[in-house]
């Protein structure tokens, strides 16, 4: 991690279910992106947030999950060890999981800056999960949600089936597609990680999550 003072306080936020046969080993070492770009020697001592009220990192043994609330100050180098991590997730997930990722601008102040300015806030959701059909299926869900959740103002709920169902054949080809060029010896780049569907950046300043 660099020694300058970091321009972004980056949080990553999310709920993985793991295998019942994941161990707290195997855990800390998938999780090494993180706790390592934080200067850490290991998921115990790097579980910590730079924000004493975020509960961090946490791995709760008894419902195989691991719970992150946790912040770091960063660069854009972090990108890096976030797709590390996905990878290292899909090996460990027990379902389709989404991460959400925001990268919050320390530097810039909505009272002191020029109007004219804009702040490099970046948020980016990741998907992790033991298949690319898992992964989909949390990218559908999700995208679902969010259509209905519109669209509910201006129809009622009976009226959206149709809808649904286009979505549902978007995500069918997606999958076809998919199996396709994996039966060809040629997998997609980027499953898991940022830059894929649901990812996205700017679409003005966004709050440091505090959940």
């Amino acid at each position: 991690m660099p020694s300058y003072n970091p321009p972004f306080e980056i949080h990553v936020h999310g709920q993985v279910l793991l295998r019942a046969d994941v161990g707290f080993d195997q855990l800390q070492e998938a999780l090494k992106p993180l706790w390592a770009y934080a200067g850490a020697k290991s998921l115990v001592e790097g579980s910590e947030s730079a924000y004493d009220e975020e509960p961090g990192i946490l791995f709760e043994p008894k419902d195989h999950v691991l719970q992150m609330c946790w912040t770091v100050r960063g660069d854009d180098d972090f990108r890096q060890s976030l797709d590390d991590m996905c990878m290292n997730l899909n090996e460990l997930a027990d379902q389709g999981a989404a991460i959400e990722v925001t990268f919050y601008d320390a530097e810039f102040d909505d009272e002191e800056q020029d109007r004219s300015a804009e702040s490099r806030d970046d948020f980016m959701m990741l998907f992790v999960g033991p298949t690319p059909a898992a992964i989909m299926q949390v990218q559908r869900d999700m995208l679902v949600q969010d259509v209905v959740s519109t669209m509910e103002r201006h129809f009622d709920a009976g009226e959206l089936v149709g809808v649904v169902g286009e979505i549902d054949k978007l995500f069918s080809q997606r999958f076809d597609a998919l199996v396709d060029s994996l039966e060809i010896g040629k997998p997609p780049r980027g499953t898991g990680g940022p830059g894929g569907p649901g990812g996205h950046g700017g679409g003005g300043r966004r709050p440091r999550h505090l959940h």
